[in-house]
């Protein structure tokens, strides 16, 4: 049975997923089987944007289409699973600036405008249609907050992020849309399906702190619930700073840098390194302003109005 949803006062089909043995998907005709033709039909009355419109209806098109098929072959997914999911993409990229436009009208909250983005059954259909591709390639899953860095930090430490995974390394490289506002909300019903995952210890590196960023506000509290199922899901937090010439270490409770600190709680974690960002970095290290700003933006916030 298909799945539907209100939308704009009219029913709109969510888009389900081909067997394997379908044939590729191409044009309108594919996007009909995908979403059902009431729905493609006021999809293609839309005013999109041109780049969008013309390769989301022609989906083999895109500049990235080889690319594309070149990633996912060398992933190791499946040639049928990845046509499919490539139509599916294409489809939410376009879909997804109404939903945009939808959250911003709807309300001020910004968690609600993330889930009203994140709506998107576009992208719902394709991380179904991919969740098995997140699997953890390491012993223990990562997650991270304050630049990509960040992320290949924690992997040279042996763990996997979501960048890692085998979808998640070929969306990391392609560029699809240049508007970002169009990609977010399918990196963030990624990433909650890829949490989800969690078994064993996961590992959270955190060069900046930040109360509404992915990590806090979503990737955490699913993991809590993943917790209440499986008491082995253990959380370890790890502060992190850029020296100077660009490496990541990990901050003491004595605040030095080493190359593993770890503790049991975020609130631990984060009056590290907002304390070690406040007393001990130099503001010649331009490799850490970033979260420096971050930290005293955060500071001012919560009352104290002359920050560090």
């Amino acid at each position: 049975m298909r799945e539907t949803h209100r939308a704009g006062g009219r029913q709109a089909t969510a888009p389900t997923v081909a067997g394997q043995g379908a044939a590729r998907l191409t044009g309108v005709a594919a996007l009909q089987q995908r979403a059902g033709n009431a729905a493609v039909t006021r999809w293609l009355q839309r005013q999109p944007d041109p780049l969008t419109q013309q390769y989301a209806t022609r989906a083999t098109e895109h500049p990235e289409w080889g690319p594309y098929q070149e990633l996912t072959r060398a992933a190791g997914i499946p040639q049928s699973q990845a046509d499919d999911a490539w139509q599916l993409l294409l489809g939410g990229v376009d879909s997804q600036g109404a939903l945009n436009d939808k959250a911003m009208a709807s309300t001020n909250v910004r968690q609600e405008q993330r889930d009203l983005r994140a709506s998107n059954t576009w992208y719902q259909e394709f991380v179904k249609l991919m969740s098995e591709h997140l699997e953890i390639r390491t012993p223990t899953m990562a997650l991270w907050s304050g630049g990509l860095e960040t992320s290949d930090y924690a992997y040279g430490k042996g763990h996997t992020p979501l960048e890692r995974t085998r979808i998640g390394g070929v969306l990391n490289v392609l560029r699809l849309h240049p508007d970002w506002s169009l990609k977010t909300p399918m990196w963030n019903v990624l990433s909650k399906a890829f949490v989800a995952r969690a078994t064993g210890p996961v590992h959270i590196f955190m060069r900046a702190y930040a109360p509404e960023s992915v990590l806090i506000s979503q990737e955490i509290p699913q993991l809590r619930v993943v917790q209440q199922l499986n008491p082995g899901v253990k959380l370890v937090w790890h502060p992190v700073y850029t020296t100077p010439d660009g490496q990541l270490r990990e901050i003491t409770k004595d605040y030095h840098l080493v190359e593993d600190a770890e503790y049991d709680e975020r609130d631990a974690c984060v009056s590290v390194l907002i304390q070690y960002l406040r007393l001990f970095h130099d503001e010649s290290n331009t490799k850490a302003t970033r979260a420096r700003e971050n930290a005293e933006q955060l500071i001012i916030a919560n009352g104290h109005k002359e920050g560090f």
